[in-house]
């Protein structure tokens, strides 16, 4: 396709899901729901048809030596399409987002005024390897009233295209417009280009799912309010005061439980007071579970399997099998690291002190902080949110989880009786 083509076919997207979002906004949270639960039962008939497609992904991705991450963010079980399915019926429970009245209050001149949630409108999604995200973003903005266009990357194109199958037939079964979850039907370039920076009569946000690369382009070319993260670099805080098992438990499955996922744990901090005490079981854990671990002199001399840790390391997402640790002089010390090398993301302090938790609780600045919990945790899901559509670490609309309620904004009524302004 040459740039005029694709301009053609983007903006023909665009059209339509315009006139698709006016459609859904005004949409009653019953026929929505319907779609919902028609999607998930469409995501579970066709599971063997899902399977086929990610394999065709798979088998593409090896040819191509996508790295071990990268094929596993792809990959596709049976288990990961159940957990689309019931995801899509989790959020057809939901109440809905649009319509709501979050506050309503009457002047002395007798106006009447409501806030009232309503649909973004057209968002534009774009996204890489997670096929998941394909159903994951569809159900979340047709359940917040957003026409949605989706543009994967091309390792999932056909994993993609089989979910959003199941999509489109819940819309049609619910009786709603194909339109409201679009997904671009070519995999070159200047889709994207043009979709950032070409669209800005149609898309009123754009959201990106991937790697750095990804989200600095799109931060970087958008024509429109942008919602995401640049990067996961989250932490795990040892106190002198925590639980050594606890400990041990929570730091091997924020690193290891799934290390491509943006909560994972990249950074391992260790309280100097409980060095002797907890940094070698610590370290024995993640060692002896695969985990490469890059360590300062003190995590070092814990055992000679740790590889010294550059100034560079401290920044660093792998979104793999490597963590970076290194012991600090308590709370104060955790907190000034997290705020000079963290990204916002999410952070994790482990201690059975009350106290110290709250003070990393309050002067923590991250999207997400947890006390006595796994990093893994910062899922829209884990949080009741019923899906995301990704961590946002944005100070403006939303931050952390994108649900449902995050994919709306409002308006106001204003209800008055002749009133004029003197």
């Amino acid at each position: 396709m040459d740039a005029a083509q694709i301009g053609a076919l983007m903006d023909e997207l665009g059209r339509a899901a315009t006139q698709a979002a006016s459609v859904l906004a005004l949409a009653p949270g019953a026929q929505k729901d319907a779609a919902l639960r028609a999607a998930a039962a469409a995501v579970r008939r066709s599971v063997p048809g899902i399977l086929t497609a990610n394999e065709r992904d798979l088998t593409a991705a090896r040819a191509r030596h996508l790295s071990g991450p990268r094929l596993e963010r792809l990959r596709l079980e049976p288990r990961d399409i159940e957990a689309i399915a019931a995801s899509c019926e989790a959020l057809a429970a939901m109440p809905d987002p649009v319509g709501r009245v979050a506050a309503e209050w009457e002047r002395p001149n007798g106006l009447k005024i409501q806030r009232v949630t309503v649909p973004l409108g057209v968002i534009g999604i774009v996204y890489e390897s997670r096929p998941n995200v394909t159903a994951d973003a569809g159900a979340l903005c047709l359940k917040s009233g957003n026409a949605v266009i989706l543009r994967g990357g091309s390792e999932s194109e056909h994993s993609s295209r089989a979910l959003h199958a199941c999509l489109l037939a819940g819309l049609a079964q619910a009786g709603l417009p194909a339109q409201c979850i679009q997904l671009v039907p070519t995999s070159e370039r200047a889709a994207v280009g043009y979709m950032l920076a070409g669209m800005t009569e149609y898309l009123d946000v754009i959201v990106p799912r991937g790697g750095r690369a990804l989200v600095e382009r799109v931060q970087r070319e958008a024509r429109v309010p942008v919602l995401g993260h640049l990067e996961g670099n989250c932490h795990v805080y040892i106190d002198r005061d925590a639980d050594v098992r606890m400990a041990r438990t929570i730091a091997l499955n924020a690193k290891m439980r799934r290390t491509g996922i943006c909560g994972a744990a990249e950074t391992l901090l260790v309280d100097e007071a409980c060095v002797a005490t907890h940094l070698a079981p610590i370290i024995e854990d993640l060692l002896g579970a695969g985990c490469e671990v890059r360590g300062d002199a003190t995590v070092q001399a814990s055992d000679a399997r740790v590889r010294p840790a550059s100034e560079e390391d401290w920044y660093t997402e792998y979104l793999d099998a490597i963590i970076a640790a290194r012991v600090v002089a308590g709370v104060d010390g955790a907190i000034a690291h997290i705020g000079r090398y963290g990204s916002a993301h999410t952070e994790s302090i482990v201690t059975e002190n009350a106290a110290t938790a709250e003070r990393f609780l309050q002067r923590v600045d991250s999207a997400i902080v947890l006390h006595n919990a796994s990093t893994q945790f910062a899922d829209g899901g884990e949080f009741g949110m019923g899906a995301e559509i990704g961590i946002s670490t944005e100070r403006l609309h939303a931050r952390g989880p994108v649900g449902v309620e995050q994919l709306t904004t409002y308006k106001y009524l204003v209800r008055g009786t002749g009133q004029v302004r003197p």
